[in-house]
Order: structure tokens, then C-alpha cells, then sequence
């Protein structure tokens, strides 16, 4: 995988550990399940990057799939707190978005709300990129959002332009922490940012309600994320395999084409510094 591109794929079934905000925060190790033997392996996600020693070993392979840092916003703290803290360019840069923009910005937390929320959403999640080229819209299943909502545990608003909605949020809970799950914004409007102008109205609100701890921003980085979140933790997703002949080719092959790809990328950034450098020289 390069960026969200799936170049190549190789079939393994495995049995997927995730780590929840809370359990990334605390920084222990997990308890791994009985593998059935029809798995090859495990993929533990958002592993606290020092507890990868705790994991390996035993007999497994194993191998960082990818390095990032789970990003967070702190939402005890005041919104004026979690707002002055961000760099002064984000500061400035969102004020200017919502000014700019402008728009309507609906919030919907209730069964009713949510079928008042969900045709709309879909629509424009059919028309994103996180759905025709990643498969990660908006489900189309209103009853599990009306589930959650029933139980206070999903929070979700569209940002409209005359009426027509340009952005969406839909956030499910895990306990005390808002999950950033489902967002999509009109491919049209991108140049105005609509996505940013929602997250920080969404996140005004739940500063100001005050039901949740945390907004958990997932996993995988992201410029937005790094701009907005309070916190981090540094991460990893770490592929454990049985210790067959074919599933070390496969880390070969993979350890291979990660290195091939860290190649390309630093070429890449030292061609486009020769080329700031030969205009500097040229005045």
C-alpha cells in the first residue's frame, strides 16, 4: 500500500487485535486470543509503539505494517483552552475557512434526528472519495445508527449551503470517547475546506455539552488530525504470522517493498529540495 492505493495484495487470514483509544493511552500490552487454526496470524492495531517487544518473540513473525501517531482532542478542557493551544497558522487558517464558507451547521444526536440525518449523509457520502476509492462511507444501515442513538452513544451533524449539505460527521462512542468514523465532504467544495469548518464546529459543541472525555481521531495520520488534536500516541500496527516457509517470504516481500518505497519517497524529497535550491541560486 502507497498512501490510501493498494498496489498488490497477498491473502492471509488474520485475527484483527484492535487497541481502542483508552487501551493506546494506557500503553499495556494486549492479551492475544487463541489463533484458530485456520488463521495465519495476528494484526494488532494502534500497539503502543514500546510495547512491540512485549508482542514479539514466542515464535511468531513479526512485522510493522505502519507507524503513525493516534491523534486526540482533550475535551475536558475548555474549547478557549483546546483553541489557544493550536498553532497560531491552524488558528487563523480555521477562522478564516468558517468565515469564508459561512453555511449552516446542524448536530443530531436522537433516533428522530438520526432519519432526518441519514438520507442526506448518504447521498453525499456516494459522491466522496472515502467511499469510490476506499469503501469507507457512511453505512447504509439506518437502524444501527437509531440503536446508537437510542442509547446517547453516536453524535453526527452535515454542514449545509443553502440548504444543501456539503460536509457530514457521524461519530459512534466507545464508553466516554467520540470516534472519528464516518466523514466525507462535496469533491466540488474542496478548495473551501468544508471538512475542516464542520470538525471545528463539531468539536465546539462538544466542548460545550460536555458528555464526552475524548475524540478519538483513529487510526492513521492525517494533516487535519495533526492540527487539531491535544495529544498523541505514537503507534504502530504489527502483523504477527506463523513461522512457515510462505509467510516468510511474504515479510521478505514485504520488508523489500516497504524499503523500496522509503527509497523512492527520499529521492523524491531531495529532487524537489534540488529544485528549491537551483531557483534560489537562480534569484
Amino acid at each position: 500500500m502507497v498512501g490510501a492505493r493498494t498496489l498488490a495484495s497477498v491473502r492471509r487470514r488474520l485475527v484483527r487485535v484492535p487497541r481502542t483509544l483508552a487501551e493506546a493511552r494506557a500503553g499495556g500490552s494486549p492479551a492475544l486470543p487463541p489463533l484458530p487454526a485456520e488463521a495465519q496470524g495476528y494484526l494488532v492495531t494502534s500497539l503502543p509503539e514500546g510495547q512491540c517487544a512485549a508482542l514479539l518473540g514466542g515464535g511468531m513473525l513479526g512485522f510493522v505494517r505502519q507507524r503513525y501517531t493516534r491523534f486526540y482532542v482533550d475535551l475536558t478542557l475548555e474549547f478557549d483552552a483546546w483553541f489557544a493551544g493550536l498553532s497560531a497558522n491552524t488558528r487563523q487558517g480555521l477562522t478564516r475557512k468558517a468565515r469564508r464558507l459561512g453555511g449552516e451547521v446542524r448536530c443530531y444526536r436522537t433516533p428522530a434526528e438520526m432519519a432526518q440525518f441519514h438520507p442526506l449523509a448518504r447521498a453525499l457520502s456516494a459522491r466522496t472519495y472515502q467511499e469510490r476509492l476506499l469503501g469507507a462511507g457512511l453505512p447504509e444501515d439506518l437502524a444501527d445508527l437509531q440503536r446508537l442513538a437510542a442509547a446517547d452513544a453516536v453524535r453526527a451533524w452535515l454542514l449545509l449551503l443553502e440548504g444543501r449539505p456539503v460536509a457530514y460527521l457521524c461519530c459512534p462512542a466507545v464508553g466516554d470517547t467520540l470516534v472519528y468514523a464516518h466523514v466525507g465532504h462535496d469533491p466540488e467544495l474542496a478548495a473551501l475546506s468544508p471538512g475542516a469548518v464542520l470538525q471545528l464546529a463539531a468539536l465546539r459543541d462538544l466542548f460545550a455539552e460536555g458528555r464526552f472525555a475524548w475524540f478519538d481521531f483513529t487510526e492513521g495520520e492525517g494533516r487535519h488530525k495533526r492540527q487539531m488534536a491535544s495529544g498523541g500516541v505514537a503507534c504502530v500496527d504489527l502483523m504477527l504470522l506463523r513461522p512457515t516457509l510462505a509467510n516468510r517470504a511474504l515479510v521478505a516481500a514485504l520488508a523489500g517493498f516497504d524499503s523500496g518505497v522509503a527509497l523512492a519517497k527520499r529521492a523524491v524529497r531531495r529532487a524537489g529540495a534540488e529544485r528549491i535550491a537551483r531557483r534560489l541560486r537562480r534569484g
